[in-house]
């Protein structure tokens, strides 16, 4: 992939001799979504598959991992949007309970759904516990990406991303990616995704390869800056709790690989709203991962289950000593 030229944007391809050839309707497969999921496997180890978002990810692996009346143990305090996505299927027979993943899942669960790190509460998983049940386990790393942390290699069967994140990483494509570790799971959901019509475009895969080839090295900045910043925010007389993995937990320590991820979260001693309105080089919006700093309160989005003074912050590739700075006036006027 080198240039915007080799995007193939056709939805359909000729038969040869009278039969489908490997592409002949995109709804099922086309060559740059095929190109995206083929850099995507090399990083993390397994055949992978694109979807038109992170929650059409998730839909995917729900309905292709399980059975109606089966359970799905799903990490407490992660992603809300994963667990309102459950909630609205369980007329359809899914159930789930939220669990600590800093321990052993729940006996009985039929799929394990662990994220590492959690957004907003950035707790690890424990890898071992998950990977001695006997369901099959599923980790959303979106957080992490393969650069960080590559699940299938400690255990997981499946692993997912809201792409849309730190894989495109410039704030400009929605995305969702699925990466296996049994090519029968694999072939199972491909074919969910044909008939659901969940694949992403041709332009979107294309902007996952762009941002690829840039993965590491915003990532190991991004990560760098978190780390520089969750240290000196819980030093400030204006911050009562920083979340971040790279502040002394010591299983994100024997997983993660050269950073604790661009996501942090903090409650202020103050007035949340405040702070976010406040800041001027950090954008007040929601999403993250991607090149420019944005921070926001989760209370809007996530009622009750998170602190009123929580403030989520994703770190972009900006000057940590300038967000630092901005930090600071925003948090003098809380």
């Amino acid at each position: 992939m080198s240039s915007e030229s080799s995007i193939d944007r056709s939805t359909i391809w000729p038969y040869r001799g009278g039969e489908p050839d490997r592409f002949y309707y995109s709804r099922y497969d086309h060559p740059t979504g095929v190109e995206a999921e083929a850099a995507l496997a090399r990083l993390e180890g397994g055949p992978a598959l694109l979807f038109a978002s992170g929650a059409a990810a998730t839909t995917a692996a729900m309905f292709g991992l399980l059975e109606p009346g089966q359970t799905i143990a799903l990490a407490e305090g992660c992603y809300y949007g994963t667990s309102m996505l459950f909630a609205a299927f369980e007329r359809w027979g899914v159930r789930f309970v939220e669990f600590d993943q800093r321990g052993a899942p729940p006996a009985g669960a039929d799929l394990v759904w662990l994220e590492a790190p959690s957004n907003p509460y950035l707790t690890f998983p424990d890898m071992e516990a998950a990977a001695a049940h006997p369901a099959p386990v599923l980790v959303d790393a979106t957080a992490s990406t393969p650069v960080l942390f590559r699940p299938l290699e400690h255990g997981a069967d499946v692993v997912l991303h809201s792409a849309t994140k730190y894989l495109t990483g410039h704030h400009d494509a929605l995305l969702g990616a699925l990466v296996f570790r049994s090519e029968t799971t694999h072939a199972r959901i491909k074919e969910l995704r044909g008939l659901t019509g969940a694949v992403a475009s041709a332009d979107v895969a294309w902007l996952l390869l762009r941002g690829l080839k840039t993965l590491g090295a915003r990532v190991e900045r991004q990560s760098a800056t978190a780390l520089e910043l969750a240290r000196r925010l819980t030093s400030h007389p204006r911050v009562e709790r920083v979340r971040y993995p790279g502040l002394g937990d010591e299983r994100a320590a024997r997983f993660m690989r050269g950073g604790f991820s661009g996501l942090l979260s903090f409650d202020v001693a103050g007035d949340a709203g405040v702070v976010e309105r406040s800041t001027r080089l950090i954008v007040n919006a929601t999403s993250l991962g991607g090149v420019d700093s944005l921070i926001e309160t989760r209370r809007r989005w996530e009622g009750g289950r998170v602190p009123e003074n929580l403030l989520r912050l994703s770190v972009g590739l900006e000057d940590v000593d300038e967000l630092w700075a901005d930090l600071e006036q925003a948090l003098a006027a809380a």
